[in-house]
């Protein structure tokens, strides 16, 4: 059964099915559906008239964009001076030892901009300061659950 991707005509349209829009229709894709699938990369590839190689070498190009779905939830670890200070470094990698979860996307960013709260954590987008490995691993423990 082929799959509907009418979120994307919008876009398609807006940039006449041009082939010189294929990032700005990839970008569009991964925003509506959270990730490059096998069936949208090959809708993208017939609306722009492109070939499929084409589109998946462009996209596999970008480390911005996904093929797999994203996981559930996501903990980024800020290492700005600040943070990294205060032991954001050994923060990331008691995350990384403890918590190796498919539903859980562990990463850093390198400055978040509020360094009083050093060291900090965004979970799904929301600050988390004055971060300790043992509770901010609870805490992540009972948001999997």
């Amino acid at each position: 059964m082929p799959q509907d991707f009418e979120q994307l005509d919008p876009v398609l349209r807006r940039h006449q099915f041009r082939a010189d829009a294929l990032l700005e229709v990839l970008a569009a894709a991964q925003r509506s559906y959270g990730y490059l699938s096998a069936p949208l990369l090959r809708h993208v590839a017939t609306s722009l008239r492109l070939p499929l190689s084409r589109v998946q070498g462009t996209a596999s190009f970008y480390h911005l964009f996904r093929f797999t779905p994203p996981p559930r939830h996501q903990c980024l670890v800020c290492t700005g001076t600040a943070c990294h200070v205060q032991g954001a470094g050994g923060l990331l990698q008691e995350l990384k030892q403890h918590l190796n979860c498919p539903e859980l996307d562990i990463g850093e960013v390198r400055c978040v901009g509020t360094c009083s709260g050093a060291p900090l954590v965004l979970v799904d987008g929301e600050i988390w300061n004055h971060q300790r490995a043992p509770a901010l691993i609870e805490a992540l423990q009972e948001l999997l659950q």
